[in-house]
């Protein structure tokens, strides 16, 4: 793999990063701009403070926006931003 391919793969995660912030901003009617959420932030608890009833509208949203479906069930990709893209890279 060459510089340019890892470029464009890298511009392709920072994209959908993007496109996961926006969503749990829109979505959720949270008070904050996306590029305030970190990607490694938690988003549960101390992170985001999102609740139980938030994993509803955001596996939802998921649905909605990537095509992928998840379930409540799938716990652990809600641990971040990042563990969302990885899931959605890999149901893609």
């Amino acid at each position: 793999m060459n510089t340019q391919d890892i470029r464009k793969i890298a511009q392709a995660r920072t994209e959908l990063n993007q496109r996961i912030k926006e969503m749990l901003v829109n979505e959720l009617s949270l008070p904050i701009e996306p590029k305030q959420i970190d990607s490694d932030q938690p988003l549960f608890g101390r992170g985001l403070e999102l609740d139980s009833l938030d994993t509803l509208e955001v596996v939802s949203a998921i649905e909605e926006t990537f095509a992928v479906y998840l379930t409540d069930d799938d716990q652990h990709v809600f641990g971040s931003v990042n563990k969302l893209a990885d899931e959605i890279e890999a149901r893609s």
